[in-house]
This record gives C-alpha cells, structure tokens and sequence, in this order.
C-alpha cells in the first residue's frame, strides 16, 4: 500500500469532517427553535420560509360582558411592525388577523394551537393556520404561506384593572413583541426557488 503524502492525507480529514458536521447539521430540521412545544410545530410538509420580528401593541377595549353584567377587557385587533434579520422594515400586522409585506402580498390566518409563553405577563405562543388574504397571495413575500407560529413573546397582556362600567369603551394599547416565523408548503418552496432559478 503505497503511503500518502500529508497534504493529501490531512485534505481528506477536512473533507469527511466537513461532510460529517453537514450530515449531523442535516438531522436538525431547519424550522425547529429551542423550546417550542411540539404541539406549535407546523407539519412535516411544511417547511420555514421567514422569521420576522414584530414590535407594537395589543389592543383592548373596555366592554361589558354578554353574561353577567361585569366589564373586562377584550382583545380587539394587533398593531405591529414586521422587521428582518438587520432591523429593517418589511411589513405590517393588524385585524384580521392580516401579516401584510411591503410588497403588498398578504395573509390571514386562525389560531390552531397556543401554549402558555415562557416569560410572564406575554401573550401566548400560537400556531395559526395562514391563507391568501386576497388574489395578491399568489405572490410576493408571503405567497404560499400556510403557517405561521408566533413565539419569544414579551408584554402585550390586557391590563389587570381600570375596567369598569364608568370606564366602558376605553381603549388600552399595550406594548408586545413577538417573532413570526413563516411557513410554506415544501412544494411551493420547490417551485419558487426553481422560478428564481431561470
């Protein structure tokens, strides 16, 4: 067996020991984030398109229950601002509820799942089902968007006093952040990236 020479031989170490680390990196799926209850996890068809951080308010009114004739506060509507990875501006969350691009494609989606946040006094983490908001939804940022999970919530709970019948039709904004992670379905994702290919 004739002997290699140690460039040689220590180029092949560094190339199984970068298709090791790749493999292993490969068994972590790429949607998945430290501490997310599976239960908020999107499908296996799914796959993560995004992450936008959000920064706004909660909003809440003061209304009288249907039962009961007591008052409390009840959630009305979110005001955000979606950002990217380096701070910049890329969108908007409000009723609907609506997560809307700056490229005008926008979604709405429902609760699925939710579980308790991990910090005190945050709204809960959700996993919601998304579609198209309107016709712009087959394209643009959020095109083909199916799930969407909100977690690493902060603040945004309704106020723990100062509703009452004399206070009735208050409106209380409470500051919250959140990050919304985007799912689409592997399939659209194919398509898409095989479209910016061309």
């Amino acid at each position: 067996m004739s002997q290699q020479s140690p460039k040689v031989v220590a180029f092949m170490l560094t190339t199984f020991v970068v298709a090791v680390v790749a493999a292993c990196s490969g068994l972590q799926p790429e949607s998945s984030v430290a501490g997310v209850p599976a239960h908020l996890e999107p499908g296996t068809s799914e796959s993560l398109a995004m992450v936008a951080p959000a920064r706004g308010v909660q909003i809440y009114e003061c209304r009288a229950r249907k039962k009961g004739g007591r008052y409390e506060w009840t959630f009305v509507a979110p005001e955000a601002v979606l950002y990217d990875a380096l701070g910049h501006r890329i969108g908007r969350h409000y009723a609907g509820p609506t997560w809307e691009a700056a490229d005008g494609s926008k979604v709405v989606a429902a609760v699925k799942e939710r579980a308790d946040a991990t910090t005190r006094g945050a709204i809960p983490w959700l996993l919601l089902t998304a579609r198209p908001a309107d016709a712009s939804g087959s394209a643009g940022a959020f095109a083909g968007v199916t799930s969407i999970q909100r977690i690493h919530t902060v603040g945004g709970v309704a106020p723990e006093a100062g509703c009452t019948q004399a206070a009735s039709g208050r409106v209380a904004r409470v500051a919250y952040t959140a990050d919304y992670r985007f799912y689409v379905g592997k399939r659209s994702r194919s398509a898409a990236a095989g479209v910016r290919r061309r």
